[in-house]
């Protein structure tokens, strides 16, 4: 079971309903991730919810039109298939236009920043 798939579904499929929020079950590794997504503009807020089972509670996010931030997903490694790729063959999503999350020594960042910083890492997934 990929959970981190199932976050990018659950947003995807969220948004292509019109909802506001929500909520998938907690993780740090998860709210490392809604929290890149929240810095690049791609959700509104996160949150953790306390109790037995913590969630995290992604408040999507939506242009003035009401369109969706986000306008896909693609998880790119999965638990069945590790990807991985140096700072030199991390890839371009859509030509420059989405971003590519990578796992990397110093934390999750965007394709572009661990690019600049000579790091390559785990390819976690691809927004646009």
């Amino acid at each position: 079971m990929d959970t981190i798939a199932n976050m990018l579904t659950s947003i995807v499929n969220g948004q292509a309903a019109g909802k506001q929020r929500v909520a998938v079950p907690h993780s740090r590794f998860k709210e490392r991730l809604a929290e890149l997504l929240v810095a690049t503009g791609k959700l509104a807020s996160a949150r953790v919810q306390e109790g037995p089972r913590p969630k995290l509670i992604l408040t999507l996010a939506y242009n003035d039109a009401g369109q969706a931030a986000i306008g896909g997903m693609k998880r790119l490694s999965t638990p069945g298939r590790r990807r991985y790729a140096g700072s030199h063959n991390i890839p371009f999503s859509l030509d420059g236009v989405g971003s590519v999350i990578v796992s990397t020594p110093q934390g999750l960042m965007e394709g572009k920043t661990a690019r600049q910083k000579g790091l390559g890492g785990e390819l976690i997934c691809e927004i646009w």
